[in-house]
């Protein structure tokens, strides 16, 4: 299978990237640098991935966040920051994806979660909640047999403790990368994975 990992360059999307090359997939990383490009704030950017990918089998998106604004006193600027490319740009891809991938293709987006509220996690909060509904709702009407689905990470280990903090309240980047790489290889419509999620 060829999938399209966006975001490969990450903490995520490159864990992501790595399973999937493990499980013997044909991975073409894709970012705003290196030699596949694409900016989720730009739909004809979009649309040129697509055509310089024009015979993938699965997308999965792993390169958007909403950074942490204050409610109050960030200007609605700040506060929104989110919105372009982690909410409309996954939207915009995820549509492009169903019109370009072939019968039974696998579209994964990102969303995510907080374990308790967190300061300034608001708007981001906003965003995931979305993302989830979008992802549910919008896979009853994918045609083709095409799979819409999502992962909901929380904090990964990795990501902790680049920022100086306990990697112990995470889940490992690998242990989330095999949650994207169940749902390309799997059959679930309208599933929101929780990886380290309690049962």
């Amino acid at each position: 299978m060829k999938v399209i990992v966006v975001g490969a360059s990450g903490t995520i999307g490159g864990a992501v990237a790595r399973d999937l090359a493990e499980r013997g997939h044909e991975v073409v990383r894709a970012s705003r640098g290196g030699p596949v490009r694409v900016d989720l704030e730009s739909t004809p950017s979009i649309d040129a991935l697509f055509d310089t990918v024009p015979d993938a089998d699965a997308v999965v998106c792993c390169a958007a966040s909403a950074p942490l604004a204050p409610l109050v006193d960030a200007s609605d600027a700040e506060f929104t920051r989110g919105l372009p490319g982690k909410l409309l740009g996954q939207v915009a891809l995820a549509r492009r994806a169903l019109r370009r991938l072939p019968d039974g293709g696998s579209v994964t987006l990102t969303s995510g979660a907080f374990t308790e509220p967190t300061p300034g996690s608001a708007f981001g909060a906003l965003v995931n909640a979305g993302l989830d509904a979008f992802v549910r709702t919008a896979a009853a009407e994918a045609p083709r047999g095409l799979r819409l689905n999502a992962v909901s990470p929380g904090w990964v280990r990795e990501s902790l403790v680049a920022m100086g903090l306990d990697g112990g309240a995470g889940t490992p980047a690998a242990e989330v990368a095999r949650a994207y790489t169940l749902l390309v290889e799997g059959t679930g419509r309208g599933e929101v994975a929780r990886p380290g999620a309690e049962p």
